[in-house]
């Protein structure tokens, strides 16, 4: 499991509307906790630049492997090649800012490219790949489409799992509202007055 983690400080300012810079802060922590706690049983790889990250990540027992400088992309590129050079033949990136990251298990199906979408077929918040696959992450806006487009083009086998709770994330305040994510929150966040507008939550497909 490689999990990309960016400093916690500087994580989700697009809530700032909503949340405080400490809370922002913490929310942040939390989520990458919950992935962490949800990757249990499993070796796990926390790609990081900040020495915060990178002490959190060794106290929850995770290896870290250090990319400064090298942006997401570029560092889960490098990291992806790095497990590769270790004798790794398959891998699971999923990223640290998902708030209910449980089934990470139906991203893996060996030999297979693997892509869980965020609920608006936006991001790509999983993903699971052959090391050997050729296959390099470009992740941003409609990276999703993107990924899709680019694991068809190497001609591997191709999955899109759509499951209701990988597909969440929390890039905007009115992310906080959705009742998966409310139902999660820790205490200290659930009164957050946010929109209330229930969206919807399409049904796992395989």
């Amino acid at each position: 499991m490689l999990v990309p983690v960016k400093a916690f400080h500087e994580a989700k300012a697009r809530l700032a509307p909503a949340l405080t810079p400490s809370e922002r802060e913490r929310l942040a922590r939390w989520m990458a906790e919950r992935v962490l706690d949800a990757s249990r049983g499993r070796p796990v790889y926390v790609a990081c630049d900040d020495p915060g990250v990178r002490a959190w990540a060794e106290q929850h027992g995770a290896t870290v492997l250090w990319r400064a400088g090298k942006g997401l992309n570029g560092a889960v590129n490098d990291s992806i090649a790095t497990l590769g050079r270790l004798g790794w033949d398959h891998v699971v990136v999923c990223h640290g800012d998902l708030p209910r990251p449980t089934a990470l298990d139906v991203a893996l199906e060996a030999g297979t490219i693997t892509l869980v979408p965020d609920r608006r077929d936006g991001g790509t918040n999983v993903l699971s790949l052959p090391v050997r696959s050729g296959f390099s992450v470009a992740y941003g806006p409609g990276s999703f489409r993107r990924h899709l487009a680019a694991a068809l083009a190497l001609g591997a086998p191709v999955r899109v799992v759509r499951h209701p709770m990988l597909a969440l994330d929390l890039d905007t305040p009115r992310d906080l509202s959705h009742p998966l994510v409310k139902e999660a929150l820790p205490t200290w966040l659930r009164t957050i007055p946010v929109n209330p507008t229930p969206l919807h939550v399409a049904a796992p497909v395989t």
